[in-house]
């Protein structure tokens, strides 16, 4: 028997929920994206952490977090490459809170939720 699934930890929910080709594609020719694998995407590609550091504040094995980034490495590829209109939505997380991080780092410095509130203050 298979062991439950655990709660991956995200910053936020991304800003936009999809991204379309240029040219018109019928609602049937899509991907989509988990949020956690687009969270894996967004730590380890945008902001620089290792596989170790995105597992720490994902909650999760490292392992785990190889998997989940090698699959939303081929969505992506496939929505680039095809033309194919990738969805973001779904899968297991729960929100950041703001705390700070396992992998050592600070949450406001790396949350999003910590950084909308930065920009309300000013």
């Amino acid at each position: 028997m298979a062991r439950p699934r655990k709660c991956r930890k995200v910053c936020s929910l991304p800003e936009n929920c999809g991204f379309a080709p240029m040219k018109r594609m019928n609602d049937e020719n899509h991907v989509i994206m988990a949020v956690d694998e687009y969270e894996t995407i967004r730590l380890i590609d945008l902001v620089g952490y290792t596989q170790e550091e995105c597992a720490a504040q994902m909650h999760i094995a490292r392992t785990t977090v190889q998997g989940i980034y090698n699959d939303a490495r081929k969505k992506l590829a496939d929505a680039l490459v095809n033309g194919k209109v990738l969805y973001i939505e779904g899968g297991d997380f729960a929100l950041c809170e703001g705390e700070n991080l396992p992998c050592g780092k600070k949450c406001e410095k790396y949350c999003f939720k910590n950084k909308e509130n930065e920009f309300k203050e000013m």
